[in-house]
């Protein structure tokens, strides 16, 4: 399964952003400690890289940052310098660079490799505060009231912490519960250096909208909860929300709605068909297709739109299929992680060397994600059909998405939720694409992951202002 070289560097560049953070040792010697910054080039799409380098006895730590994605300390295996060449690997996930100190002391000139690519890669001390510009983020003193709030999922004992943003005044305020998509988020929904969800309630309060962001299970100030838990689960979090805005003097007990994002948006009609005090629900890049359908078309979308050619799409979608009928075969997880390492062994041994030598960074991925892979959400989250659910959705729903989306295809998607709510007698429901917006509702050109943290833009302005008036006609705000 060739890769060729723009592709590879898009993988290089997404494969970043999925790295955890992690202390690393390195070996003898001097003179490195400090800041370092680099600049790595991928057919266009530039990241600033930041090596942060301190000395441990007689040898050295180092992590890295990378400043669009607001990603930060992420994990070096090991960090070396003989004479004048420095060289530090991630060998986990196939990363490796070489390069020259030169006679000050001040430059790193070398390459980064993953598989068979390699980028040039140069790095000079700095003492600069590299800054990421987010210039949609609220600046304190806000005009309203921010409370910091706790409470508790009873059922299945997990205590959850959020912000609940009043607008001023007594009022008896309509609000909403954001709900974030899929993955440990916090309760600003914060990816590579944006905060779509503080910026969203922000909009919303300022326009008279009381606003409860919460932290997701694990993270912030709420409890990890059991390892085992699924969307279902998460429909539980949402509806005691719903009770805790209900217990607020403050919030029209009437005019509750829901806004989820992604697996948010897949969530919130999970709710909305649960409680009768679900009042109506907006689905920002939410599912229509079933989980498999879902990443089947991703992976489909994120390659077109890295200009792979159609015999790799068909290959890699090839490879999707087969781990997905072993996990949804095999319940067994080490029986189903024993068949998956046969299955990725046979298709290697069907390939040339240079062939099998370019498939070592997927691979890898696939075995580093096992645990995630066999996990009681990801299998739940594959076999999971939004339909049954859509149909029986009564109340007011908007759905929107953007047409550059590549994790949730806007076409396949609208059009299946849009199809499922009119087939279940749903008379009062808007559904709305938006030419060049990616999965976060940015403008962007691809859409791709690696654009993300690039684009200053955290939410476009057009989608902030359908959600803020459609809420506002649904609650009668004036």
């Amino acid at each position: 399964m060739a890769v060729d070289k723009k592709n590879m560097k898009i993988i290089i560049l997404y494969t970043l952003v999925l790295m955890l953070a992690a202390s690393v040792f390195g070996q003898e010697n001097s003179g490195l400690e400090g800041k370092w910054l680099g600049t790595l080039d991928a057919d266009g799409s530039k990241l600033n890289i930041v090596l942060n380098v301190a000395k441990d006895g007689g040898g050295y730590t180092a992590k890295f940052d990378i400043v669009e994605q607001g990603a930060k300390d992420l994990p070096i295996d090991s960090f070396t310098q003989t004479d004048e060449i420095v060289k530090f690997s991630v060998a986990k996930f196939g990363f490796s660079y070489e390069g020259k100190l030169n006679q000050k002391g001040d430059e790193i000139t070398g390459t980064f490799k993953q598989g068979s690519e390699t980028l040039p890669l140069n790095f000079k001390r700095t003492t600069e505060k590299i800054v990421i510009k987010r210039p949609q983020n609220p600046v304190k003193p806000y005009p309203y009231t921010e409370e910091e709030v706790v409470y508790k999922n009873t059922k299945d004992n997990v205590k959850l912490a959020g912000t609940l943003t009043l607008p001023p005044g007594k009022g008896k305020f309509p609000a909403v519960i954001l709900i974030t998509g899929s993955g440990t988020q916090d309760r600003d929904e914060t990816i590579l250096g944006h905060r779509p969800f503080l910026v969203l309630a922000d909009y919303l309060t300022r326009r008279g909208i009381a606003v409860l962001r919460v932290d997701d299970r694990g993270i912030g100030g709420s409890e990890k909860g059991s390892p085992g838990a699924t969307s279902e689960n998460y429909v539980g979090d949402v509806l005691t929300g719903v009770e805790y805005l209900k217990s607020r003097t403050e919030i029209n007990h009437k005019k509750i709605g829901l806004i989820g994002h992604s697996e948010g948006g897949m969530i919130a009609p999970m709710a909305a068909v649960r409680s009768k005090d679900v009042a109506f629900i907006v689905m920002l890049a939410g599912t229509g297709q079933t989980g498999e359908d879902i990443l089947i078309s991703q992976i489909t979308a994120i390659l077109k739109a890295s200009g792979a050619p159609a015999e790799e799409i068909a290959k890699t979608v090839e490879l999707q299929k087969n781990l997905f009928t072993i996990i949804k075969s095999e319940p067994d997880n080490k029986l189903a992680a024993q068949k998956i390492g046969e299955m990725l062994e046979k298709r290697k041994s069907k390939m040339n060397a240079q062939e099998a030598k370019e498939f070592e960074p997927a691979e890898a991925n696939i075995k580093a994600g096992m645990p995630a892979l066999l996990s009681s959400w990801y299998r739940w989250f594959l076999v999971y059909n939004p339909r049954p659910t859509l149909k029986k959705v009564k109340i007011p729903v908007l759905a929107l998405n953007g047409e550059n989306d590549t994790q949730v295809p806007a076409k396949e998607n609208l059009e299946i939720i849009s199809a499922a709510l009119k087939s279940g007698g749903n008379k009062d429901f808007t559904v709305k694409s938006y030419p060049k917006l990616n999965h976060l509702f940015q403008t962007s050109q691809t859409g791709l992951v690696s654009e993300y943290g690039e684009i200053q833009e955290t939410t476009a302005p057009v989608v902030l202002e359908t959600i803020s008036n459609w809420v506002i006609k649904q609650t009668k705000v004036k």
